[in-house]
């Protein structure tokens, strides 16, 4: 059983958003000559690093629901220009979407066990408005 990360997408409004975000991103990369590799910047540098690179992902929670996930394919630490250590979780280029399932805000990024996370998406699910499935979710019919 993979271990995963979960944090919460700040700025997202929706899937789309994170997604939309995610392929400007990629072009902007390929247009700067830069590494085309999505990532996330976080303070912590998770420990169980072998255990996260072993099929792991790191989960969205958007507006209050686990929506989406991202492989792990990395966890690179580093150090920033004023000397504070930080880590690049690096990310796959595809966004998944995921099963929804309610989770409070908390700060900074919570190891999530294989056996917690929602499943992906299928294509029937995922075709469902995201005003429906939002409403759904409230209702705890997802």
């Amino acid at each position: 059983m993979s271990l995963n990360i979960l944090k919460l997408c700040v700025g997202a409004e929706s899937l789309d958003d994170l997604q939309g975000w995610s392929k400007q991103r990629l072009l902007d990369m390929a247009a700067s000559n830069v590494e085309v590799q999505l990532f996330h910047t976080t303070r912590m540098v998770p420990k169980r690093k072998d255990e996260l690179l072993d099929g792991g992902s790191l989960y969205w929670v958007i507006k209050g629901q686990i929506q989406a996930r991202q492989k792990l394919v990395d966890i690179r630490p580093f150090v920033d220009g004023e000397g504070i250590r930080r880590c690049k979780l690096m990310l796959g280029n595809e966004v998944v979407p995921t099963q929804w399932h309610p989770k409070r805000a908390f700060q900074g990024w919570r190891y999530l066990k294989g056996e917690e996370t929602p499943g992906d998406l299928g294509q029937n699910e995922s075709a469902l408005p995201v005003h429906l499935r939002s409403e759904l979710a409230e209702l705890g019919l997802l």
